[in-house]
């Protein structure tokens, strides 16, 4: 754990060690963020990279849009990417984050974290979320052959996090992932659970 730190994920976009990264927007989040007709919604995209995300959601019209990274380097270059944009780019630790939201957006953030962060990771995305708020996005639902990040698991583990948080709108198998990821992902819809 203590090599995913600040300095750690600095580096990797420093040297463009950035083989998660797939240069646009994913399929199965365009398409979920399409069916959503309130612009006006909070949403948070923790870990968030490149921020493909966050701009198609803004080109898309929405207009409270939150990224969160703890690369001060990817920050910067967020922040002068999308200066006039409407963007709201933090800059720190997902776990000491406090506002609040009615939409969280899981792009490769769960992955990036240590396994042993993931009940907390769990139970913080609760605190976050508005009460009838929801986590939307994909997961890794593989094993990894190399030490990670990326770290893997299956829906059976995964399960055992969200359950006493959320309800499970969707959680299946992704249907329309990127040819490399075909059969590896999940696609989640979790509501907040009172």
């Amino acid at each position: 754990m203590e090599k995913l730190t600040q300095e750690f994920w600095n580096n990797r976009y420093a040297e463009g060690q950035t083989g998660w990264d797939m240069g646009q927007i994913s399929a199965p989040l365009k398409n979920y963020f399409d069916q959503l007709t309130n612009k006006d919604i909070a949403i948070l995209i923790p870990g968030c990279g490149n921020a493909y995300e966050a701009e198609y959601l803004l080109n898309a019209g929405f207009t409270d849009v939150t990224c969160i990274d703890i690369s001060p380097l990817l920050c910067d270059r967020l922040r002068a990417s999308y200066a006039d944009a409407g963007l709201r780019v933090l800059c720190g630790d997902f776990f000491e984050h406090t506002a609040t939201y009615d939409l969280i957006v899981e792009q490769t953030f769960f992955c990036a974290l240590d396994p042993s962060l993931r009940n907390h990771y769990a139970a913080h995305m609760h605190r976050l979320l508005k009460p009838v708020g929801k986590l939307a996005g994909l997961l890794f639902s593989c094993v990894f052959e190399k030490e990670g990040p990326p770290f893997g698991g299956s829906a059976e583990e995964y399960k055992t996090y969200f359950e006493p948080y959320f309800e499970f709108k969707v959680f299946a198998p992704c249907y329309n992932s990127i040819p490399q990821r075909a059969g590896n992902e999940l696609f989640v819809v979790l509501n907040k659970r009172d």
